[in-house]
């Protein structure tokens, strides 16, 4: 660790929670602190609750003596709410801190219908999601939301998002954390910490940290009404310069230069490779499907027109992948969504192998969702978790905490 002597009580929690320095003796080894002043550190961090003693480890000195007593974060102090929206419907939940799903809702709610119901609404589900946990609202340490947009993340807010019609600009914050005080009863409860991000990214993160902690590099596309991409890389979701990576469903291709996107655009891929492009195509040929939900309905059922349109969709997605792997070299990546399944992850893997050079996909992995639609639920109380308990936050809520 750089800059040892100044190590602080934030980057003590860091190496405990990491597993890199779990006891007093290693973490005075790390840091080049004092054993005074490791103690010091650590009984802050035992008063907030954030650290506990696990079972005895190895004997830290050569020359023997008591085992060492092994240091945990202590998950129980708190719970995490997240959210993750799509089009028509949410998934809603109450986590541990290290992710652990404790209550769960989903259910028909559309973001058509604008960002003061729908966060009013999830504002309802959290109340009654913690009771059914049997937690109580000071026990919220924050609030994780997933959304189908680009999202500036120093403001929380969408930004001019394709499928989102009112949201852009709005304070998607203040309003959660409004309607979960309302809801809970609890006027304080409107100052929880909450975060906002796209939700391909958030099951990008979710799926990574879970499912392949080692890859450095790591893309996740869902494909759904709409067509987005989340980005791993060095365990940080990477958001360019302003939350605008990964919409590759906004990128032009020949073969859609007649279909309209909901962007105001002409040939995009969202325009023909999405669930709702699918569910387009499918409704003029008479079958019932409005949405990549329907189309997803249609493809478990074995539906033949579906199964041939999703490996249509699967080849044109396929074609931009190439580029994407081709500029990102990643180890895994993950199709996910209404689309994700065997006739749209043939498709893909027909036009990405034909178009890609050989170096890049040599050490490539095309799966699909291990998490499911709980992806972006997982990823969203990460977000959370890894925001909050930081270095440098760390040593700022000790301090409210008057610790």
């Amino acid at each position: 660790m750089s800059g040892r002597a100044q190590a602080s009580a934030g980057d003590l929690l860091e190496l405990v929670r990491s597993g890199r320095a779990t006891t007093r003796g290693a973490l005075q080894q790390v840091t080049g602190l004092s054993r005074a002043t490791v103690g010091h550190r650590l009984d802050r961090l035992f008063r907030a609750g954030w650290l506990r003693e696990g079972a005895s480890g190895p004997v830290d000195s050569p020359l023997g003596g008591r085992p060492s007593i092994t240091l945990e974060f202590d998950d129980a102090h708190a719970v995490v709410l997240a959210a993750d929206l799509d089009t028509r419907h949410a998934r809603a939940a109450v986590l541990t801190l290290t992710g652990e799903l404790l209550a769960e809702h989903s259910g028909a709610l559309a973001v058509d219908d604008g960002p003061e119901v729908v966060l009013g609404e999830l504002g309802r589900w959290f109340a009654e999601l913690l009771t059914k946990a049997g937690h109580r609202p000071s026990e919220v340490c924050g609030i994780g939301l997933a959304v189908p947009g680009p999202v500036d993340m120093d403001t929380g807010r969408v930004v001019q998002p394709p499928i989102m019609p009112g949201w852009d600009g709005y304070d998607t914050r203040a309003r959660l954390a409004r309607a979960f005080a309302e809801h809970t009863g609890e006027p304080g409860a409107a100052g929880v910490p909450v975060l906002v991000d796209n939700d391909a990214n958030l099951m990008a993160y979710g799926e990574q940290r879970s499912g392949y902690p080692g890859c450095s590099a790591f893309v996740l596309v869902k494909v759904s009404t709409g067509i987005g991409a989340g980005v791993v890389v060095g365990g940080s979701v990477f958001r360019g310069i302003d939350g605008g990576a990964g919409d590759i469903g906004h990128i032009r291709v020949p073969q859609g230069a007649e279909a309209l996107c909901r962007c105001g655009s002409y040939g995009c891929l969202a325009a023909i490779a999405s669930g709702g492009a699918v569910a387009r195509r499918l409704a003029e040929t008479g079958v019932p499907a409005a949405s990549g939900s329907d189309v997803r309905d249609l493809l478990a059922a074995g539906h033949p027109g579906a199964l041939a349109l999703a490996r249509e969709a699967g080849r044109s997605v396929g074609d931009v992948l190439a580029t994407v792997v081709t500029l990102l070299n990643p180890g895994v990546l993950m199709i996910a969504g209404d689309l994700a399944g065997t006739p749209f992850l043939t498709g893909v893997r027909e036009l990405l192998y034909q178009r890609a050079l050989p170096r890049s996909t040599a050490r490539l992995d095309v799966v699909t969702s291990r998490l499911g639609e709980r992806a972006g639920l997982v990823g969203a109380g990460a977000m959370v978790v890894e925001y909050l308990y930081a270095p440098e936050r760390v040593e700022e809520r000790l301090t409210a905490l008057g610790v």
